[in-house]
Formats: C-alpha cells, sequence, structure tokens
C-alpha cells in the first residue's frame, strides 16, 4: 500500500505491531519520552508529508499520559504536511462519562472528542463504544468497529454446547447487544435487573428470563473492577445455570478485579486484546483473550483504499 505510515504509541504495542505484520507494513519510527518534568516528548523519526498517518493508541495503562501522548503525535504529523491523519483508538479514553447523569458532572467524552479534533485528527476508528451515540460528539468521521463477529466465532468454537446457551446482559444497558448476539446465535437472551434501595447499599439483581440448564454467557461492553458481572455470575448459577462464562470487549481489570474473578465460579472470563492482557493472564488463568488485530487492519486498509468497512460489523476478516 503506497503513501501510508502507521504508528504506534506506547499504550498498546503489541497489538500495534499485529496490525502492522497483518498489514505487510513496518511501524513508522517514533521516540516517545519524559522530560524530567514529565512533560511528554515526541519526536517523528521519519517523513510524513503527503502520506496518510494512522495512529494507534488504546486507552489503557496511564490514561491521562497515553491520551496525551496521541495528541501530540497527531499535532506532530498534522504540522509536518501528512494529508491525513487517523487516530486508531481501539478503547476509547473517558467513554463511560458521556451524559450527565448528576448535577455539575463534566461530560469528558466530549471533551476528548474536542481535543481530538483540535490537535488535527481527520478521521477515529475505535471500537465498542461505551454508547455509540459518542460519534456525535465529533465533526470528522468516527468508525465505531463491532467485536460482535469475532465474538460468535469464539462461542461456536470453543463452547460445545452453545445451541443450548442463554446469552445474559449483566444490566439493562447492554440489553441491545446481548439481543443482538442472540438473534445470530439464534438462542434466547435474559438480562439482569439492579435495583438500588440507597447509595453504597448492595445491590438486589433481579434476573428477567430463565437460564435452568442452560450455559449462560454474560456479554458487555467492559469490565473494570468485576462487581458486576462476578454478582451476576452468582445470580445465574443460584437460578441453576450449568456453568458460567463472561466475554468482554475492553477487560480493565482494575483494583480488585483480578481477586474477584479468581473467587468468582466462571469457566472463563474472555476478552479481546483492545487492552494488554499477558500481564494479567499470567495472575489469573480463567482470562482468554480474542485478538482482533486483523479486525482494526483491515479497517485502516479499507479506509485507505477508500473502501466501506461496513462488511467488517457482520464479519471476522479471514
Amino acid at each position: 500500500m503506497p503513501n501510508i505510515v502507521l504508528f504506534s504509541g506506547s499504550s498498546h504495542h503489541d497489538l500495534s505491531q499485529r496490525v502492522a505484520d497483518r498489514l505487510g507494513l513496518e511501524l513508522g519510527k517514533v521516540i516517545t519520552k519524559k522530560f524530567s518534568n514529565q512533560e511528554t516528548s515526541v519526536e517523528i523519526g521519519e517523513s510524513v508529508r503527503g502520506e496518510d498517518v494512522y495512529i494507534i493508541q488504546s486507552g489503557c495503562g496511564e490514561i491521562n499520559d497515553n491520551l496525551m501522548e496521541l495528541l501530540i503525535m497527531i499535532n506532530a504529523c498534522k504540522i509536518a504536511s501528512s494529508s491525513r491523519v487517523t487516530a486508531v483508538i481501539p478503547c476509547f479514553p473517558y467513554a463511560r462519562q458521556d451524559k450527565k447523569d448528576k448535577s455539575r458532572a463534566p461530560i469528558s467524552a466530549k471533551l476528548v472528542a474536542n481535543m481530538l479534533s483540535v490537535a488535527g485528527a481527520d478521521h477515529i476508528i475505535t471500537m465498542d463504544l461505551h454508547a455509540s451515540q459518542i460519534q456525535g460528539f465529533f465533526d470528522i468521521p468516527v468508525d465505531n468497529l463491532y467485536a460482535e463477529p469475532a465474538v460468535l466465532q469464539w462461542i461456536r468454537e470453543n463452547i460445545a454446547e452453545w445451541r443450548n446457551c442463554i446469552i445474559v446482559s449483566p444490566d439493562a444497558g447492554g440489553a441491545k447487544r446481548v439481543t443482538s448476539i442472540a438473534d445470530r446465535l439464534n438462542v434466547e437472551f435474559a438480562l439482569i435487573h439492579k435495583e438500588r434501595k440507597k447509595a453504597n447499599e448492595v445491590d438486589r439483581m433481579v434476573l428477567v428470563g430463565d437460564v435452568n440448564n442452560r450455559v449462560a454467557i454474560l456479554v458487555d461492553d467492559m469490565a473494570d473492577t468485576c462487581g458486576t458481572i462476578c454478582h451476576a455470575a452468582d445470580k445465574l448459577l443460584s437460578a441453576g445455570a450449568t456453568k458460567v462464562y463472561a466475554i468482554l470487549t475492553h477487560g480493565i481489570f482494575s483494583g480488585p478485579a483480578i481477586s474477584r474473578i479468581n473467587n468468582a465460579a466462571f469457566e472463563a472470563v474472555v476478552v479481546t486484546n483492545t487492552i494488554p492482557q499477558e500481564e494479567k493472564m499470567n495472575h489469573c488463568s480463567k482470562i482468554q483473550v480474542i485478538d482482533i488485530s486483523m479486525i482494526l487492519a483491515e479497517a485502516i486498509r479499507r479506509t485507505h483504499n477508500g473502501e466501506s468497512v461496513s462488511y467488517l460489523f457482520s464479519h471476522v476478516p479471514l
């Protein structure tokens, strides 16, 4: 592919390398370091004049540092006369702060969108946004890819009794995602409704649907401290589920998450590699990873060649 340069930020180098290998490209030379006062320094090590630039940086780890690094890299490429700069952000930072849910709360996802636009991004590629309306925070094109085709493939290949499974959403917000997967597998779905009596009191969970003598597959877009999904797993087992799997797009796993998963009754907790998982897998044998680098690579190839990316919403590229 002519006139294309792929750069990797420092948040997830392994994923960037997989995407580059899939596209048959070398990652561009970029040196990122910190000055002694912790300011981020970025040096682009090759000419990008007239090139179509893609910068891969996930919102994970030191999120604020990585976001700032991405903004500086975009700006550095823009003022070095690149023809177009696309930010490939597998896990979008601040995506959970997408609405004013209480008085004086910020809408930080909109702020991040503005920062990316002002830095000079011409196009955003991301995956499983926490709320798909975030696409509307941008005045530039946003391609929100879905991990769903890869999830369906994993279920069919790894769960022998998948025809007798039930897809479960751990909260009402994920109902749309769960019904879509259940329809494509031609199985039933259930959801768990959380009731809060008052703040800081343990939620009462109400299961809507019949999971008795079935394999239950919890599906969500992200899991942070894993309180909800571990609670949900206990609820499903007490309601008669034979096995419980959890499938998540973004496995953030902060705080007590790993110890909670180890203590919970999951057969497996399956995540994609939008966030690096090597260290977490060393501490928890239940975590399994679906590689989504080929979806990102194909999205980059199609965008560069001016082709439609809608094929990726329902298929995993071979």
